[in-house]
């Protein structure tokens, strides 16, 4: 079993805390066993009785009934009415627990959350649960919860947590996670094409079904199209309206704008992709659109287009981005005016690029992916934007030409792929 030790130090660090533990992330990245395996070993071994851990898991038909809200308060309160006795609750895939009607409708009172603030009011138990649906658990945290939420991101498996596992040369590690990703079962998998249809039907048979059934998707064909289309322009600036008039051009789709942004939304609700939106460094304001979408596994990304668009450019940038999450970091995309003279002479003002701007814990990197830095022109786009900066946040770019880091004579960290990822604390050496 893979340690998540990150995670389960997570969950050690809120014992006790007052507050309903929620483990967010999107299905099959290894929540339930580092809540049902991982921890309850952790806890078992510091001496909590077997019986003084109740597990339910709401996506298991036989526990059908507990999906209603009272039944499942009806059920932990029984199993933990010895008020002289603490308990821990784990439940999982908590939103199984709440309906369809109290989706659509906003302003229908959710009675999931009153169930779990009534935990609360029980002294003698520490609740945990785990959600792949942000919109019904990471959004409402601060405000259904009452600021009595705590939320522990789970995501797949990191490059460095991977590695540990697969082991090999490091070289050969990275292509194989470039290629299938971290979603954890895979290492039990030796077969490409076991691979392959395992990362397709976790596409066909869950995340698809799931979004189609909790939103009632009316065109499936379109939410299956427009996944594809973000796993194919993973780092192009996108939105709505411009994906409408793609699909209407390439794809004769015609679909409006306004059914794109929903579809957007289920996609990211469900932890498949991620959007970074674009920050003006220097005007300190976000742009309203467009923005970039990320896979939150480049092995789900890869085998949605058949291992046929393998744009290794792309996919170290979405290595990078995921990185970043993992570390806690908030990642925009930075946008930094320029001015140069043009072929005529004139002196013209353009927008560049930094790939991200990395944000938590007081701190901020200007990051730059770049596959080859031995191109001297392709080197000189990287480097412009980062000098045009005047603040003294610290600038990198990660490339996969360097060998050992390190920091240029203008004060640029240059770092191998390979090292950021395995590092975490490559960013400040």
């Amino acid at each position: 079993m893979i340690e998540r030790r990150k995670y389960l130090d997570a969950l050690i660090r809120r014992q006790w805390n007052g507050r309903i533990k929620v483990i967010t992330g999107i299905r099959r990245c290894g929540k339930s066993t580092l809540l049902f395996d991982l921890y309850r070993e952790y806890l078992l071994a510091d001496g909590v009785p077997e019986d003084h851990i109740i597990l339910l898991a709401l996506d298991d038909d036989l526990n059908e009934k507990y999906r209603d809200p009272y039944c499942l308060s009806a059920y932990i309160r029984e199993r933990t009415s010895d008020s002289s006795r603490k308990y821990y609750v784990f439940i999982d895939e908590i939103q199984f627990a709440i309906s369809k009607d109290e989706l659509k409708q906003q302003d229908k009172p959710v009675r999931l959350y009153s169930v779990l603030n009534g935990f609360l009011r029980l002294k003698n138990i520490d609740v945990y649960v785990t959600g792949s649906n942000s919109k019904m658990l990471s959004k409402d945290i601060a405000t259904e919860f009452r600021g009595r939420g705590d939320e522990v991101k789970v995501y797949p498996l990191s490059f460095r947590e991977f590695y540990e596992a697969y082991g090999q040369d490091k070289t050969e590690a990275y292509n194989e996670y470039s290629m299938y990703g971290g979603m954890p079962y895979l290492l039990s998998l030796d077969r490409d094409e076991d691979k392959f249809k395992y990362l397709s039907d976790l596409f066909e048979e869950i995340y698809f079904k799931d979004i189609e059934e909790r939103y009632n998707v009316a065109l499936p064909a379109l939410l299956r199209e427009l996944t594809s289309d973000l796993c194919s322009s993973i780092g192009s600036l996108t939105n709505a309206s411009k994906i409408s008039r793609t699909l209407q051009s390439v794809k004769h789709i015609k679909v409006d704008a306004e059914t794109i942004s929903a579809y957007l939304k289920y996609l990211t609700e469900s932890f498949l992709f991620s959007e970074a939106v674009r920050y003006d460094i220097k005007g300190k304001k976000y742009f309203e659109y467009p923005s970039k979408y990320y896979c939150t596994d480049v092995g789900l990304r890869n085998v949605r287009l058949g291992l046929h668009q393998q744009e290794e450019t792309h996919i170290m940038e979405n290595l990078i981005y995921n990185e970043l999450l993992v570390r806690g970091y908030h990642a925009d995309v930075g946008v930094i005016p320029i001015v140069e003279k043009n072929d005529e002479g004139k002196r013209v003002q353009k927008n560049c690029e930094i790939d991200f701007i990395a944000t938590g814990g007081g701190k901020r990197y200007y990051i730059q992916s770049a596959l080859n830095m031995d191109d001297p022109q392709k080197a000189g786009t990287e480097i412009r934007p980062l000098n045009a900066i005047k603040d003294s946040f610290k600038k990198i770019i990660i490339s996969k030409s360097y060998g050992k880091s390190w920091t240029d004579e203008e004060g640029i960290l240059r770092i191998n792929i390979i090292d950021f990822l395995l590092d975490e604390n490559s960013l400040d050496r």
